[in-house]
């Protein structure tokens, strides 16, 4: 028997047999090259330690898998990061780069197409819930805020009762769903402060608003940061504010806890020291911060500037490890306003905030995982040749399928003879006809061309990727439903 086991053990670590040769005449290609040292590369992925002592979640809220491949070509096709401008196809966002990587189903379980309050609870408590809930069971009504110990407890509840720190980044509101989910419990996303959003009567229900429940999260003392805008949930009328209840959250946030750090500017941001005791709560933008194409430097922090500040600030304030949740929420709100311009650029902000992630944490210890929370009804099509402005008109490449009609400048053109963008959406609100032809499809004002009117360009309910790196990052294949990414985080914690 030993004879055996020892023969086995040498088979397994013995040098591999080698194979025939690949014989093929286009060994000097460029794409053949790449490819083989694609292998190359995953070949030595390296097989990281089983327990992680950091978890940074990462969403892109609404990027699904046409704006990752959109956002790639516009990343390439538009740096300002003094890259040489290239044709984009070939380019690689930073978490594009991960070795582990799988679909997530994103459906709610009232809802075939997701919301971003459904989907952030499957991420945050391990299981799926309704539309429009955060945090709650997918049997519970209201009547479960008079019985808070039977919600679900979120990964930040779990994080802080076992003394690690928790962190939150967002560019939408604070309070808007996704950053949400991090640590409040509420059965109707649009009660984030006490405004109309949250008539008087329903308060009655005994559900704290979203912006009180970060003020008084619990469990571990509070959360150690949090950063974006909404600032209006926090303040009273008189204050610039929305709060009809009298009460301004950001005092009583100072008043319970008098070493913590309230800042709301990027000067007041980079002039804190990320060792400073005490939490840190940054609000800079009334409501969501500006979108990057538009955002002035010197009043709102970028995402990744606001990344840089809280992987700092996580370890200082977390020796027993950290979960920090960062959000480029302002993705999906470009693509709700048809905007392709926007959701690409801030798509690239939040590649980039992930590099800065990759480039500062130890990933022996630290589980990164990025996604998205749900999709977007952005299509890419048309036959556009090589190197197109991804933004622009399509010029079809020779030989290509569905050649029709083009104009003289080269462009294809569509039933009714105009021009063609590579970029549109299946729905979406129509704008007066011909409007959008009155500027260039690459201006940051354009809105992309849309198949059916509606209210608004709603969210798709394809997969969506998730991309890992680190500890357990080797649990991310395959086709997952999404509230398993939360057992992904605590298999690489150890909770059991």
């Amino acid at each position: 028997m030993r004879m055996m086991v020892a023969a086995a053990a040498l088979l397994v670590a013995g040098p591999a047999i080698a194979g025939p040769q690949l014989a093929t005449p286009v060994t000097g290609d460029d794409y053949w090259q790449s490819g083989r040292a694609a292998i190359a590369a995953r070949l030595k992925v390296i097989n990281r330690p089983q327990r992680a002592k950091n978890v940074i979640l990462m969403i892109g809220d609404g990027m699904g898998v046409a704006t990752v491949t959109a956002a790639r070509i516009f990343d390439g096709q538009y740096p300002d990061d003094k890259r040489a401008k290239a044709s984009g196809e070939e380019n690689l966002l930073s978490f594009e780069k991960l070795p582990n990587v799988a679909l997530i189903k994103t459906y709610n379980t009232d809802a075939q197409v997701s919301d971003s309050a459904g989907t952030a609870s499957a991420l945050n408590t391990g299981v799926k819930t309704r539309i429009g809930y955060i945090n709650f069971a997918q049997n519970q009504t209201v009547e479960a805020c008079k019985t808070p110990e039977a919600l679900p407890r979120t990964i930040a509840e779990l994080a802080k009762a076992q003394g690690m720190a928790v962190g939150i980044v967002s560019t939408a509101r604070i309070t808007h769903a996704t950053p949400a989910a991090v640590f409040a419990h509420v059965p109707n996303r649009n009660w984030e402060g006490t405004d109309r959003a949250y008539p008087a009567a329903e308060r009655a229900s005994g559900c704290a608003d979203i912006a009180s429940q970060l003020v008084a999260f619990q469990p571990g003392g509070g959360l150690d940061l949090a950063l974006g805008g909404g600032l209006a949930q926090f303040r009273t009328p008189a204050a610039g504010g929305q709060r009809d209840d009298g009460r301004d959250l950001v005092e009583a946030w100072q008043q319970r806890f008098p070493s913590g750090k309230f800042v709301s500017d990027s000067k007041g941001l980079s002039a804190l020291s990320a060792a400073t005791n005490g939490p840190v709560l940054g609000l800079f933008n009334k409501s969501h911060m500006t979108f990057e194409a538009d955002r002035a430097a010197t009043s709102e922090p970028s995402l990744t500037e606001m990344t840089k500040f809280a992987l700092a600030k996580m370890k200082a304030s977390g020796p027993k490890g950290y979960y920090l949740m960062i959000e480029g929420g302002r993705i999906d709100h470009a693509h709700h306003a048809s905007n392709p311009y926007r959701a690409l650029s801030e798509t690239q902000q939040f590649s980039r905030a992930v590099a800065e992630v990759l480039a500062t944490v130890d990933l022996d210890e630290t589980l990164v995982l990025v996604t998205a929370d749900h999709s977007h009804v952005l299509t890419m099509a048309g036959y556009p040749m090589r190197g197109n402005d991804i933004l622009g008109y399509i010029k079809n490449a020779r030989g290509g399928e569905g050649g029709g009609p083009t104009s003289p400048e080269g462009w294809a053109l569509d039933d009714h003879g105009q021009p063609m963008t590579t970029l549109s959406y299946a729905n979406g609100s129509f704008i007066t006809p011909g409007l959008s032809r009155l500027l260039p499809p690459n201006d940051k004002n354009y809105l992309a061309n849309k198949l059916h009117g509606t209210d608004g360009e709603s969210h798709g309910g394809e997969d969506v990727a998730l991309y890992a790196t680190g500890p357990r990052a080797h649990l991310v294949g395959g086709v997952m439903e999404q509230n398993v990414v939360f057992h992904v985080i605590a298999e690489a914690l150890g909770w059991k």
